[in-house]
C-alpha cells in the first residue's frame, strides 16, 4: 500500500517531503538542545537545595508539562508581533519563532523528568563527592553522571513533545512553503494537517508514516535507555 503511493507524488513531491522533514528536525533539535542547556542546571539546583516554596516550584514544573500548545503559541505570537515587546526583531512566521514555542513546551518535560532523576540519586553519592573535596559544581557533575539514563530519557521525551507539536507552531510559524516545494516553516505535523484538508492523501500518508517512524524510534530508544538504567542499578 505504501510503495504505490510513492509513485503518485507530484513532481516536486520529494523536494517538499525532504525539506519538511529537515525543517521539523532542525527546529526540534534546536529547541530541545536549548531546553536541555536550561533545564539541567535548574533540575540539579532544585534537586540539590531545600528552600521555602520548593514544593510549589516542583508543582509548577510538573504542571507545565500540560501547557496547552495553542495557548503557548498565542503567547509567543503576542510577544513577537509588531505591537509586542520583540516586534522589532521580525520573528513572526519564522523558524526562530517555532523554536521559541517548542522550547517553552519541551522545557517542563525535560526539567520535570530530569528533576526526578536527580532526586533519585542516593544522598551517599553526593556526600562521598563532597568528602573527596568536590565543589558544588563537581558534585553536580557527579549527580548528572549518576542520573544520566533518566536525563537521556527526559531529553528524548522532550524531543517527542517537540516533533509531534502542531498547534503552537502553526500559529507562530504560519505553515509557509515556497512555490518550488521548499518548506520554510512547514513541519511534518502541520504538513499532514494541510494536505489532509486539501485532499492530498498520498503526500499526507507518506508524511504520516515518516512521523510515526520518528516517534516510535524515539520512544523505542527511550525504552531501551530506561531498561539499561534499571539493569545497571540492579547489577
Amino acid at each position: 500500500m505504501f510503495l504505490p503511493l510513492l509513485t503518485q507524488l507530484p513532481d516536486n513531491g520529494w523536494t517538499y517531503i525532504l525539506s519538511t522533514i529537515l525543517v521539523s528536525l532542525q527546529v526540534s533539535f534546536t529547541a530541545v538542545g536549548l531546553s536541555t542547556l536550561f533545564s539541567l542546571p535548574v533540575a540539579v539546583l532544585v534537586g540539590f537545595t531545600d528552600f521555602p516554596g520548593k514544593r510549589i516550584v516542583t508543582a509548577v514544573i510538573n504542571t507545565g508539562m500540560g501547557f496547552p500548545s495553542v495557548v503557548v503559541g498565542l503567547a509567543v505570537l503576542l510577544v513577537i508581533s509588531n505591537s509586542g515587546p520583540l516586534g522589532t526583531l521580525d520573528l513572526v512566521f519564522t523558524p526562530q519563532a517555532m523554536i521559541a514555542s517548542q522550547f517553552i513546551l519541551a522545557t517542563p518535560v525535560i526539567m520535570s523528568i530530569s528533576l526526578s532523576a536527580v532526586e533519585s540519586v542516593e544522598q551517599s553519592v553526593r556526600d562521598a563527592a563532597f568528602a573527596m573535596g568536590g565543589t558544588d559544581v563537581d558534585v553536580g557533575i557527579v549527580v548528572i553522571r549518576e542520573a544520566r539514563y533518566g536525563i537521556i530519557t527526559a531529553i528524548l521525551a522532550g524531543f517527542g513533545r517537540a516533533i509531534s507539536e502542531v498547534g503552537s507552531i502553526l500559529i507562530v510559524g504560519g505553515n509557509i512553503v515556497f512555490s518550488d516545494g521548499q518548506s520554510y516553516t512547514r513541519t511534518l505535523t502541520t504538513a499532514i494537517t494541510v494536505e489532509a484538508r486539501q485532499g492530498h492523501y498520498e503526500i499526507g500518508f507518506v508524511l504520516g508514516v515518516i512521523l510515526l517512524v520518528l516517534v516510535f524510534g524515539v520512544n523505542g530508544l527511550g525504552s531501551w535507555v530506561r531498561s539499561k538504567g534499571r539493569g545497571e542499578r540492579s547489577a
